[in-house]
């Protein structure tokens, strides 16, 4: 029974566009790889990427001249590359990011066909090659995750300590709860999103349409709750699970966020050349100071410790030499004394040095995220308020605005078919 549901949900999880909507061709003159049926662009790299599943997956790299954060894109089901280039493109350009987006095993010219453990293995290619051929380090890259790419996003994403952010488009708690609602996660289940999200140590972004008839709306708030580092989420009204590109909305909080993300410091990040940058700057002088206080505070402790020994050995040789007397009580007395009034006051000091020798917290904490994102006014605390009806009349899409990516009738190709 297990086994049959796990190959049901697999059945259902994948739609391949057939046939793909592009095709491969090289340049003669430049030997470069070009997409058929879409406009060339030169800032545009075509690669076909090995995975270590066998198969080789087509990927697209757009290059942003300012760019200094990369987005690896995961789309959605039913479409593919082709039919994504625009978005990517346009995407790359609003938010001055540089951009990958890839097939997985089985969807446009990718090979193999498409399964849980499949897209897992092409979500590595795309990372490994932007790593090898791009130089993208780790703090510089965001995953963003379309419906079924939040399963290989989220996967990746708990693996990666000092990933960037993560951006969650109409995602699923997983495979089977789209199907069914279960309270429960089964063995059998694929993409169990529900049980990783709580393991993402980044800022995660959560964009969901309200009237999405595929994944319910539950879904993206349900994973939004689990996060550990939240980020003011985006919940489209009247939005569905393949059109949220449209609203003007969805192009103003994604700015928003890469704007946030981008005045975060980094994870980890490792004292490099001077920078112009007042913020590196003011960090790595913060990091100055911590090591010039650790090491002040075990020289103190150090020193404290020899000056304890001296006192003891003056202490020890009070008491040989009262002996060794006939015995004066007045002496004894007084050295009975100076030796209380002495554990007294190294008493008193050590309470004193334990009062401030607390380890201040660090200073990068991601505890303190939603502080430091309201500290450059990028938080709405009002945007988890009931909306008046005023604001949804102008959430109506002006017609061909500046903030539109992709125009309606563009979209219906990409359309999700409706499971179960």
């Amino acid at each position: 029974m297990g086994l049959a549901t796990s190959s049901m949900a697999a059945k259902f999880a994948f739609f391949p566009p057939t046939p793909p909507s592009y095709s491969i061709m090289k340049e003669e003159s430049t030997g470069r790889m070009r997409l058929t049926n879409v406009q060339p662009k030169d800032d545009v790299d075509v690669l076909i990427l090995p995975t270590k599943r066998g198969n080789e997956i087509v990927a697209v790299h757009v290059k942003h001249p300012s760019a200094s954060l990369t987005l690896l894109y995961s789309h959605g089901n039913a479409t593919d590359i082709g039919q994504m280039y625009r978005i990517f493109t346009e995407l790359s350009l609003h938010l001055g990011v540089n951009l990958m987006g890839y097939d997985y095993s089985g969807y446009g010219r990718s090979s193999g066909k498409p399964s849980e453990q499949d897209t897992y293995a092409d979500i590595e290619a795309a990372y490994k090659c932007l790593k090898e051929k791009y130089g993208v380090k780790e703090e510089e890259l965001i995953l963003y995750g379309q419906s079924v790419g939040s399963g290989p996003t989220l996967e990746l994403a708990i693996r990666l300590p000092n990933l960037r952010a993560v951006i969650l488009h109409s995602p699923i708690l997983s495979g089977l709860r789209v199907m069914y609602a279960v309270k429960r996660t089964y063995w059998f289940d694929i993409y169990k999103n529900i049980d990783k999200i709580p393991h993402v140590k980044c800022p995660v972004l959560v964009i969901h349409g309200t009237e999405d008839d595929v994944v319910n709306l539950s879904h993206g708030k349900q994973l939004w709750e689990l996060c550990k580092e939240k980020y003011e989420p985006l919940w489209i009204q009247g939005g569905n699970h393949c059109n949220l590109e449209i609203y003007p909305e969805y192009l103003r909080h994604l700015r928003k966020f890469i704007s946030a993300i981008e005045k975060l410091p980094r994870f980890r990040q490792v004292p490099e050349q001077p920078t112009d940058k007042p913020e590196a700057a003011s960090k790595l002088t913060d990091q100055n100071i911590e090591k010039s206080k650790v090491s002040i505070d075990q020289g103190e402790k150090s020193r404290t410790g020899i000056e304890h020994r001296e006192k003891g050995r003056l202490s020890i040789d009070s008491r040989l030499k009262s002996r060794a007397s006939t015995g004066s009580r007045e002496k004894s007395q007084a050295s009975k004394d100076r030796r209380e009034k002495s554990r007294r006051s190294l008493d008193g000091s050590w309470k004193a040095r334990n009062s401030t020798d607390q380890p201040d917290k660090p200073r990068n904490s991601f505890d303190r995220f939603g502080d430091m994102v309201r500290s450059v006014g990028l938080c709405n605390i009002d945007c988890l308020k009931a909306e008046s009806p005023q604001s949804l009349n102008l959430r109506q899409p002006a017609a061909k605005t500046s903030t539109e990516i992709i125009s309606k009738p563009q979209l219906e190709p990409n359309l999700e078919p409706k499971l179960p």
